[in-house]
């Protein structure tokens, strides 16, 4: 299974919503890549600019995986993957 980078975004979007007691359309997520840092996500809410590490992400895509699709997935199973967007590969 594949994470499109838009699908990554919706689940960053509600995990900080529900962390920060905001609706998902207030929140706004960049995902990044850097070749020292690799993957990460800079997030606005709630006034505030916050940058996320790949655990951060991993935990947002679980927690989304799980309330979407009822799917229990561990983070050994999830890697990103640049392409010409940013893509969580999910084993099965």
């Amino acid at each position: 299974m594949r994470l499109t980078e838009q699908e990554i975004v919706n689940a960053v979007c509600l995990n900080m919503a529900e962390r920060k007691g905001l609706k998902p359309n207030e929140v706004d997520v960049e995902l990044m890549w850097d070749e020292d840092l690799g993957f990460s996500a800079e997030v606005f809410a709630g006034g505030r600019s916050q940058i996320l590490t790949e655990g951060n992400l991993f935990e947002a895509i679980t927690q989304y995986l799980f309330n979407q699709y009822q799917m229990r997935v561990f983070r050994d199973q999830m890697r990103f993957i640049l392409d010409e967007e940013i893509i969580a590969e999910i084993a099965e």
